[in-house]
């Protein structure tokens, strides 16, 4: 047995078989993991074993004192997987996912709609609309390829004189794979006395990461991830935070199990993590993303990196050789993860879609992905453009086509996928 199909031993769902349009039966291949993942084995396992002990975090009796422990454990478990030793620096609060999570320190972290974020234009939604409503944005913009540069990120915090209060970064891009030097923008960000916070959806099943740096004035300061973006899919997220800032914040949710005393004027609350998670929390959830980190561990994040690069250079250097496919951004291997979005010329990117489907069963993503200001630059669309596509919804609205891949994806499957879209474009161009 080859090295990565012991990979897909490791997952559950993923040889489910599928029915195509002419009615036949086949395993589908999943290109769309920038979107979700498939669980591990061992978090289901994991998840079902903590089912049969389940009661509610808190006071209660023997199951429910069974789970507050193992609930508590899991944070210095998750600061583990992050190289994080001391517990006293930062804290581990469980949220649904990156999307409340950064609305949470949005909310939590800006005092007023006065105080200055700088983002990219690279950024996903959940990581630019939640600053918008609390605070005053800045934006580095992107070149042709959708790229970023640290020197930009640098003129805006000099230019700003001190008054940036954060910066906000996707770790890896849900778009072009591009990932970010994270560390580098911590220690630009520190120098000109501003904090870091990093969108680590698409990283945290990649890449390994180490909050604390290189000990260079380095380190994050806020990181957020979403379990069902690594293979954990029970509706749990985390937020990785400096605990002293936290401490001093209002919380963002409010209720019970946040508090230490409620007076009938006035609320005294518990110290994060605890103020910050109001409510019974998604225990089972907490556990599936424990059990994903432990096989992440296992497995390894050079044997990842080195699996998934291997995919994503076929991946690329096969579409790059198609008649009528259109690549964005960078055709290089280099800093990049496993997710390539692409286009056929005289196909939408709906259509596309459905007939991937339809053919062999193959699921991508097709659209903006959620980070519209991002894939129109990259397509060469203007506001004004857009507006036009708004006001005439007959229209087919602009997108592209992403495939996007996970540890348990094999050569094979791309062959098969570049194979599908060469046979698209042969005969369905050829009759448009």
């Amino acid at each position: 047995m080859s090295k990565n199909r012991s990979y897909r031993s490791l997952f559950n769902g993923i040889d489910v078989p599928m029915q195509l349009g002419d009615g036949t039966y086949i395993i589908p291949i999943n290109f769309d993991n920038a979107a979700t993942t498939p669980p591990l084995k061992k978090v289901d396992s994991f998840v079902y074993e903590n089912i049969l002990m389940y009661g509610s975090v808190g006071r209660g009796g023997h199951k429910s004192s069974y789970c507050t422990r193992a609930y508590e454990v899991s944070r210095q478990e998750v600061l583990n997987f992050f190289n994080i030793t001391n517990e006293e620096e930062y804290t581990v609060i469980y949220v649904k996912n990156t999307t409340e999570g950064i609305n949470h320190l949005a909310s939590v972290l800006c005092n007023n709609r006065m105080d200055k974020v700088l983002a990219t234009r690279m950024e996903h939604h959940a990581n630019d609309l939640p600053w918008r409503m609390a605070a005053s944005m800045f934006y580095v913009d992107i070149d042709h390829e959708g790229k970023f540069s640290l020197q930009d990120i640098e003129e805006k915090l000099y230019d700003a004189q001190g008054t940036i209060k954060y910066v906000t970064v996707t770790g890896a891009s849900n778009v072009t794979g591009y990932v970010s030097p994270i560390h580098k923008i911590a220690e630009l960000a520190h120098k000109y006395g501003a904090m870091i916070i990093v969108d680590a959806a698409q990283l945290i099943a990649h890449r390994a990461i180490n909050i604390k740096g290189t000990g260079k004035n380095d380190s994050i300061d806020f990181l957020v991830f979403s379990g069902h973006k690594m293979y954990a899919p029970f509706g749990s997220g985390v937020i990785i935070g400096l605990k002293e800032v936290l401490n001093n914040k209002i919380p963002y949710l409010v209720g019970g199990g946040a508090v230490s005393a409620v007076l009938d004027d006035d609320v005294y609350w518990k110290e994060t993590p605890q103020k910050n998670e109001a409510g019974t929390p998604n225990f089972l959830g907490a556990m599936s993303i424990v059990a994903s980190m432990v096989v992440l561990k296992e497995v390894g994040f050079d044997a990842i990196s080195d699996h998934e690069e291997k995919l994503k250079c076929r991946l690329l250097e096969g579409l790059s050789e198609l008649p009528k496919v259109v690549l964005y951004g960078s055709a290089q291997c280099q800093d990049r993860l496993g997710v390539v979005p692409f286009n056929v010329e005289g196909i939408d990117h709906i259509r596309m879609s459905h007939l991937l489907k339809e053919i062999r069963g193959i699921a991508v993503r097709n659209g903006c992905f959620c980070a519209q200001p991002y894939v129109t630059r990259l397509l060469g669309i203007s506001d004004k453009e857009r507006y036009h596509y708004m006001l005439h919804p007959n229209l087919t609205p602009p997108g592209m086509i992403r495939a996007s891949l996970g540890l348990y994806n094999t050569e094979e499957e791309v062959d098969d996928f570049l194979n599908t879209v060469e046979y698209i474009v042969k005969h369905r161009v050829a009759k448009s």
